[in-house]
């Protein structure tokens, strides 16, 4: 008996190592960016959305229903992501940050996925993770001498197929068409044919294939980030994604007026540059209804990607010890305010989904209420590794939220052209360069509709020391 004992005393000291040694080997980090995803999801509340293999992540991990963009716009928001401090509104700001690392490397604080590479990882990045898809410069994105993220990625890929080059790619609708002009391509299109018919498609193929290749290597941990494009303009996806809204009844456009005073409204003139037919969103409420319905086959195509990836992680064995990060980039208004687009101040300009998964995750699908932003995630994937967190990174890490849902995060900084903003769980401040302010009162029903700045003075000053001092953490 006496031996026995000590063997099974020798077999649970052997599995307590085994497990320690697996707690405290480096987790792969799979990041999905989604272009131009607002939160119009099952799982964030838009009951009529398809979205199974996103929802199901967000069963598994933790949705943010309350996170925000740093920018309305895809290069600035990305730039906030990517480096850990809040930029410019310009949509080239990564490109302008890898001038100045050409002129002086040392004055430039590094990137996140640089930050992970020097940290023992494997980088890899296909399809749009910055500003263009592949991380090149040149007239078609495709210029191996203009690199938009220096010393970042092991590998930036992006195929093109019959889209020529990454340009062509991006605002690409079926089987290679490519925009030229003003008004040459239809804002939307839904064509027969499978998932590769549009660049979505051969970008989760390449993705699939990395993450094979990265898998496979046990000794060496990995930060795989894939970008879709789609749902961002035109609204292109295969047919089958658009037959699921035939007959569906879609939900009232929330407050669809244009603002009176001053705001950030604009008469969204990247939706307006496509081929209308010569009609109008915001005067056509039948055309208004099409375009939404496009909006959602496109939400629904990209998350069909989406399970494509989850599933390879899964087939891999990878997914037991990967920490999965799907994040919108920012919002998109689908007529709220009478905008169609992004670029501006307002919640649906702003507010987009983020779903956080690891292995072990406390409270697994418990939404939380807590206010976090883009520039939280660098330091929360740190956190999470037990990484040093940069001392350049000025977000907060979301780690406690993490593991307690209950916890309230911060407030939320946004900024684009002349304007910036905060969000607090009650408020949203907007400031303009010359002097103007919108306050609006979050509590109510039809929110960010009647400016109170005016009679609210003290939560205006207030508020307006907040925003200050979070934009004062960049200097």
């Amino acid at each position: 008996m006496g031996a026995i004992k000590f063997f099974g005393m020798f077999l649970a000291m052997g599995l307590v190592f085994v497990l320690n040694a697996q707690s405290q080997q480096p987790k792969n980090i799979l990041f999905i960016c989604v272009d131009d995803l607002r939160p119009e999801l099952g799982s964030f509340g838009a009951s009529y959305i398809h979205s199974p293999n996103i929802d199901q992540l967000a069963a598994q991990g933790r949705a943010f229903p309350r996170h925000y963009a740093n920018a309305p716009t895809c290069g600035a928001s990305r730039y906030s992501l990517l480096t850990g401090i809040y930029g410019s509104s310009d949509n080239n700001a990564l490109f302008l940050r890898a001038n100045e690392i050409s002129k002086d490397t040392k004055k430039v604080t590094p990137s996140m996925p640089e930050w992970f590479r020097k940290h023992g990882y494997t980088t890899v990045s296909v399809g749009k993770v910055s500003h263009h898809p592949g991380g090149l410069g040149g007239d078609d994105w495709n210029d191996p001498n203009k690199v938009e993220m220096p010393n970042a990625w092991d590998y930036s890929l992006m195929p093109v197929g019959e889209w020529e080059h990454p340009r062509g790619a991006m605002h690409g609708l079926a089987h290679g068409e490519i925009r030229k002009g003003q008004g040459s391509m239809d804002v939307f299109q839904s064509a027969p044919g499978p998932d590769t018919i549009y660049p979505d498609g051969l970008i989760v193929n390449e993705a699939l294939k990395q993450l094979d290749i990265l898998a496979k290597d046990k000794g060496k941990p990995f930060f795989l980030a894939v970008g879709i494009l789609k749902p961002h303009l035109p609204f292109g996806a295969p047919e089958k994604y658009l037959d699921m809204y035939k007959d569906i009844e879609l939900p009232p456009i929330l407050h669809p007026e244009k603002p009176q005073g001053i705001s950030t409204w604009h008469p969204s003139n990247e939706f307006m540059r496509y081929n209308l037919w010569g009609k109008d969103p915001r005067t056509d409420s039948e055309f208004a209804a099409e375009v939404r319905r496009h909006y959602a086959a496109c939400v629904s195509f990209s998350d069909a990607q989406v399970g494509r990836i989850l599933k390879k992680l899964k087939e891999t064995g990878a997914d037991k010890n990967t920490i999965v990060v799907l994040w919108g980039d920012h919002g998109w208004n689908l007529g709220e305010h009478n905008i169609w687009g992004k670029h501006n101040l307002f919640e649906e300009g702003l507010r987009s989904p983020l779903i956080v998964y690891y292995p072990g995750i406390k409270h697994p699908g418990e939404k939380t209420e807590g206010i976090v932003e883009t520039v939280d995630i660098f330091p929360t994937l740190c956190d999470l590794n037990e990484l040093e967190i940069p001392s350049f990174s000025i977000g907060t890490s979301f780690l406690p939220i993490l593991d307690n849902p209950k916890e309230t995060g911060h407030p939320a900084v946004g900024y684009y052209n002349k304007a910036k903003t905060i969000r607090t769980p009650e408020y949203r401040l907007i400031v303009h360069e010359d002097g103007g302010t919108e306050l609006y009162d979050e509590k109510v029903s039809d929110k960010e509709v009647v400016n109170i700045a005016d009679s609210e003075p003290g939560i205006v000053a207030e508020l307006k020391a907040q925003l200050d001092t979070r934009l004062k953490r960049n200097q």
